[in-house]
């Protein structure tokens, strides 16, 4: 299980907001990285225990969208009645960063598990994401399971892809500063 000290968990909050703030939209030109919202997700259900996180990070994603929108000129397109699907399609990626804190263990053998909790919270947050703005956001007039299947194909891999290096990084950041903190400790006594 992976239990933080609360100033580190204030530590990995402050950085998780501003990776969001960062990476969603063109918030700050010079930063050209992939969108890290689901990573951000997925790494507060793992290291955060406050379970108001949740509900403050939507809220931040929410701001960025609207700040985009109103202030920087970004297309409204994906604001409709789906956009309330974004709840439950974090809610899938915090659960699973929840339940791998729960399942983890300092071993090698953690980063499979890691791996296939990855994978499945954030298939099951594209469906909900993706699904959702197919089936009810009004864009297409006929949604069907096929079309579905098709933008799985298509868009999946690369949202996993961009979940997958930022978790990655936090994995190896993590280990390092672990066995960092184990060789200081070992140092003291």
């Amino acid at each position: 299980m992976i239990k933080l000290s609360p100033g580190a968990q204030l530590a990995v909050g402050i950085a998780l907001v501003a990776l969001m703030a960062m990476t969603r939209g063109q918030h700050f030109a010079s930063v050209n990285l992939p969108s890290a919202s689901w990573a951000v997700f997925f790494l507060a259900g793992v290291l955060l225990s406050p379970r108001w996180v949740f509900p403050a990070l939507f809220v931040e994603a929410s701001l960025l969208d609207f700040a985009a929108i109103e202030w920087q000129g970004v297309s409204s397109y994906c604001m409709s009645p789906a956009y309330w699907m974004l709840v439950p399609a974090y809610g899938s990626l915090w659960f699973g960063g929840r339940m791998y804190a729960r399942l983890h263990r300092d071993h090698l053998s953690s980063l499979a598990l890691l791996a296939g909790v990855v994978v499945l919270s954030a298939f099951v947050c594209y469906l909900f994401s993706g699904g959702g703005f197919l089936f009810f956001s009004g864009r297409y007039p006929d949604p069907s399971l096929a079309q579905l299947a098709e933008r799985i194909g298509v868009y999946y891999p690369r949202y996993l892809g961009n979940l997958a290096l930022y978790v990655g990084t936090a994995a190896v950041l993590f280990a390092g500063l672990r066995a960092w903190s184990a060789q200081r400790e070992g140092a003291r006594a």
